[in-house]
């Protein structure tokens, strides 16, 4: 008798359970970052931000990138091997169309991370590390820290309705009709997903700059988007 593990079905699951574990840290560090980090240095004094700055944000961004990292290319495998047993017209269904639009907040989240968070990060750590040692730090790290905090913020924006999605491409009972109308649904959530992230690159974080306000914010974004989709199905 051969070993479970060992099958296509066995190597799916393992894909599935790394990509949970790898998405837990994640989305865990993202939350971390956002809903208590962020509090913390706004309160503490300058001494004890600078040394977080120098020695505990550098371990968190590592934990952060690469949990970004490994859930992206677990999800990437499973769509593979998925659309290769059962062909890609399973895509043009309600699985389809509910997980693709998870696929899609979670790719934008995902070049946040490594594009526009990370490399404004390592700047505002330069920043702590050279002002610690009494030389001239950077001029833009403030706003390189604006930059990575705007994004930081559009991305936990963006986690809860790409969790909701996640879950809900197997678990919701959505049935799209015989005739979807999947361009306008496309096109409408790709303006809206488009126009945040605009923002996330060119604007302010207006109402999602409190904890209370990207919350109710991604919330909101979640019920949008379960509109859109019972409005094309």
């Amino acid at each position: 008798m051969g070993l479970s593990l060992f099958t296509i079905g066995g190597f799916l699951f393992l894909l599935r359970y790394l990509h949970v574990f790898a998405g837990l840290i994640w989305i865990g560090t993202l939350y971390y970052f956002n809903f208590m980090q962020g509090a913390f240095f706004a309160e503490t004094d300058a001494t004890t931000k600078s040394n977080a700055t120098q020695k505990l944000l550098p371990r968190a961004l590592w934990w952060f990138r690469y949990g970004a990292l490994w859930t992206f290319i677990t999800g990437l495998a499973q769509i593979a091997i998925t659309g290769q047993q059962g062909g890609m017209g399973q895509f043009s269904s309600a699985y389809g169309e509910i997980i693709l639009t998870g696929m899609l907040l979670a790719t934008i989240m995902f070049l946040n991370v490594w594009l526009v968070i990370w490399p404004n990060q390592k700047v505002v750590i330069e920043n702590a590390v050279l002002t610690a040692q009494g030389k001239p730090g950077h001029a833009n790290a403030a706003a390189c820290a604006g930059k990575a905090g705007l994004a930081s913020r559009t991305n936990t924006l963006f986690s809860i309705p790409m969790l909701y999605l996640m879950v809900g491409a197997r678990h919701f009972p959505m049935i799209l009709s015989d005739s979807p109308n999947f361009m306008l649904y496309w096109i409408l959530v790709g303006v809206i997903v488009a126009a945040l992230e605009f923002n996330a690159l060119k604007g302010k974080t207006g109402p999602i700059t409190t904890i209370k306000g990207v919350i109710s914010c991604g919330f909101g974004l979640t019920v949008v988007l379960y509109a859109i989709m019972e409005i094309c199905r």
